[in-house]
């Protein structure tokens, strides 16, 4: 009797098993359960109620549940990683919290899928409530929890918290590793990420496909291009296959650390593409001022029958905006949502307008923000607004809308600071001492600039008037001399590029050591006749930095390329890429 009915459950375990992740199936399975007198079985009601989380359908999930009269470990365990993996993060830490009710103890794969759920959704709060939950049930030392909590702190922008954890870890698995690189990298801590890949290394860990896609995001935004060939020459030697994310991840370093030559070269290589690689090598284009190669690559991606996604469309006008390709752009902006039904948002109407006003078209410029709807009016068009006014010197409509831009975002720094160039600019001193008081009441600060370069596998930071290297009096001197040339090949420095209520001879002086300058002063010291500089600076170049370095590049007969906040310039035989249209 017993043989027969394991027999029959084992029978209906099949069933609901082929019904598999799909819910009429599944609940004709429940049905079928409930006539055959089986919906009692705890292993087949475990097995319905993930199969019903993976189908999508959480309400139904929950019916069951409350079905259950006595839960077990293993149904909420089954139930809460379901939850955690399939989506439906909220009901993993909800049925958790029903399994603490219900006095039953967590075990590893409690802790494991319920603060994977607490990354997901960002719950920092809970997160290290669950932590705390993982010390008093003994399981601190777990490596599998550990890499967990290392995942869940990266995730909740706590890095400093989640090496804590991974630091008092015995053994570090390759989950470990990788969620330690991908946090400091996804919260900006580059060189911490590589320096981590580089202890992975030490340690004997072997790199897998995610770890070098966050290694080499991580060397994209440091702008190092000989990591980022060491990092390819490392991908080829270890044998990993080049998939598409892997590819995709090569193309966008290699585009901005300023090789796109490179990239393209990685690009044609791909057996397959996706939106996203093909997105990619558009915008490595553009960022580059290489309009029509975006636009070609953008032909050739619809050709293939790949369809643009709104980023592609991004990508696309930016290239149009950074090459004075304005007919382009609004053709481009026209078809989108006719074409592929791509709805313009923000992002598309600030290219927009930054391409209209680096084209001198201030009016259409301003004509185009005026159509926007006040939802769509946020600061960052306000902001390309401005860009172009001063990029033209209209004065006037500037400080309009730097006012506006104010307005919107009271507590930005930067928006001051450009209000008060406008103004001084404009010659209205009176007003640049105004919005500075202001600026010093709601105590906000101008950011620091700073570039940086690397040389010889090393990276060197400066900021102007920086005096921190150990060569800085070998330094100073060389850029004098050198600034001295290029004043005698014809260049002149412009002084509304440095502070305003200097005087001038001031002026020049702190021109003069500007981050920029300092950099390329210390790489040519440094560097061989004939090897290109690499420059790469937080914020936008100065027109006076931008004068000297095409200035610099002739009389040293060097290639100088600076990666600015928005874009690249290379510098070559007195003239840069971006054609004085940045």
């Amino acid at each position: 009797m017993e043989g027969k009915e394991r027999r029959r459950k084992s029978a209906e375990y099949e069933a609901v098993v082929s019904a598999g992740p799909h819910l009429r199936r599944l609940q004709q399975a429940h049905a079928h359960l409930v006539v055959t007198g089986c919906h009692r079985s705890r292993a087949l009601l475990t097995k319905l109620l993930t199969l019903s989380c993976a189908a999508g359908s959480i309400a139904y999930t929950r019916r069951l549940f409350r079905s259950v009269s006595d839960p077990d470990s293993f149904l909420f365990n089954s139930l809460i990683k379901a939850s955690s993996n399939f989506g439906f993060s909220l009901d993993a830490v909800f049925f958790y919290r029903r399994m603490l009710h219900s006095r039953i103890v967590p075990s590893t794969y409690t802790f494991t899928s319920v603060i994977k759920a607490c990354a997901d959704l960002s719950l920092l709060r809970l997160g290290t409530i669950v932590h705390s939950h993982v010390f008093v049930s003994g399981y601190a030392s777990n490596s599998f929890v550990q890499a967990a909590l290392v995942t869940f702190y990266a995730k909740s922008c706590t890095p400093r918290v989640a090496r804590k954890v991974f630091d008092e870890m015995p053994q570090r698995s390759i989950i470990a590793w990788n969620s330690m690189i991908s946090g400091y990298e996804q919260n900006g801590l580059a060189s911490e990420a590589v320096e981590v890949f580089n202890k992975m290394r030490e340690s004997g860990g072997e790199p897998d496909s995610a770890t070098f896609v966050s290694v080499l995001s991580a060397c994209s935004q440091l702008g190092s291009l000989d990591l980022g060939c060491w990092l390819h020459e490392c991908i080829v030697g270890t044998g990993i296959r080049m998939n598409v994310v892997l590819a995709t991840s090569l193309v966008n370093m290699f585009s901005r650390c300023g090789d796109v030559g490179r990239a393209r070269a990685v690009f044609d290589s791909m057996n397959e593409g996706n939106v996203v690689s093909w997105t990619a090598m558009i915008s490595g284009y553009g960022m580059h001022g290489y309009g029509v190669e975006a636009m070609e690559v953008f032909h050739r991606m619809k050709a293939c029958g790949v369809v643009p996604n709104r980023v592609t469309y991004v990508a696309v006008l930016s290239a149009c905006a950074h090459a004075g390709l304005i007919n382009e752009g609004r053709l481009v902006f026209a078809s989108m949502k006719q074409e592929y039904g791509v709805v313009p948002g923000v992002e598309h109407h600030v290219c927009m307008v930054d391409m209209f006003g680096r084209g001198g078209l201030l009016n259409e410029a301003y004509q185009f923000v005026r159509g926007l709807s006040s939802e769509e009016l946020v600061p960052a068009v306000w902001t390309a607004m401005l860009g172009a006014c001063k990029m033209h010197k209209n004065f006037d409509l500037g400080v309009e809308v730097a006012e506006n831009l104010i307005s919107a975002e009271p507590e930005n720094p930067g928006h001051y600071v450009l209000l008060s160039n406008m103004y001084a600019l404009a010659g209205r001193m009176d007003r640049v001492e105004s919005v500075r008081n202001v600026m010093i009441q709601r105590g906000l600060k101008k950011q620091v600039g700073y570039s940086t370069i690397d040389v010889e596998n090393r990276s060197y930071l400066f900021s102007m008037g920086d005096k921190s290297h150990p060569e800085t009096n070998e330094i100073y001197c060389y850029l004098d001399e050198l600034m001295w040339r290029c004043k005698d090949a014809g260049y002149a420095p412009a002084p509304e590029s440095a502070m305003h209520e200097l005087e001038e001879e001031e002026r020049e002086y702190a021109l003069r050591y500007h981050s920029e300058k300092l950099a390329v002063a210390f790489g040519l010291m440094k560097t061989c006749h004939g090897v290109t500089l690499r420059i790469v600076k937080n914020l936008r170049i100065c027109e006076d930095c931008h004068s000297a370095i095409k200035f610099i590049s002739v009389v040293m007969n060097r290639e100088i390329i600076v990666r600015d906040k928005l874009r690249f310039h290379h510098f070559r035989e007195g003239s840069c890429s971006c054609s004085d249209y940045w």
